[in-house]
């Protein structure tokens, strides 16, 4: 897939200054957390499902996912379950079983500090709010500008120099 149309998995803060984590997802994990957070229901389980089951089979359950860091240009998580157990996965992964569980996700402070970047969406202001100073048009190029940066985004990007 060209890069210009890579899948990109954001996670936003939900309190705080509310920044967002870009992460470059693979086609088949887009459409895994696709149909992780719409909650579809596969005739058979696919992968995200069967662990799901499996850890269910063992009486585990998962409590949280933590996107714990960013090595390399190559982001780290974790699958944390009772007792604090901690299984390391991709991401999307972790991310697609997560939804699926309807656990928290974090990201570790570190992360968005090294990675994270701040925008503004359209339906983050209110229009019928005289302070808020930004318009439908600034939002609009802001997410264009956000989106041509992650056009412009490589893993190699995010190494420490």
């Amino acid at each position: 897939m060209p890069p210009e149309t890579a899948p990109v998995m954001l996670l936003r803060e939900t309190t705080g200054d509310q920044r967002w984590l870009a992460i470059a997802i693979g086609a088949p994990e887009a459409e895994a957390l696709l149909a992780a957070q719409q909650q579809v229901e596969h005739p058979r389980p696919g992968t995200v499902e069967l662990i799901g089951r499996v850890l269910e089979a063992f009486g585990r359950q998962l409590v949280r996912v933590e996107v714990t860091d960013l090595r390399d240009g190559v982001f780290l998580s974790d699958l944390v379950l009772d007792g604090d157990l901690r299984i390391t996965a991709r991401p999307s992964d972790a991310v697609a079983i997560g939804l699926r569980a309807g656990v928290p996700v974090e990201v570790a402070e570190t992360v968005l500090d090294t990675a994270a970047v701040d925008i503004e969406l359209a339906d983050a202001v209110d229009p019928s709010d005289p302070a808020s100073s930004t318009t439908t048009g600034d939002q609009e190029r802001q997410i264009e500008d956000f989106r041509a940066l992650l056009d412009q985004t490589d893993p190699e990007d995010f190494r420490d120099n």
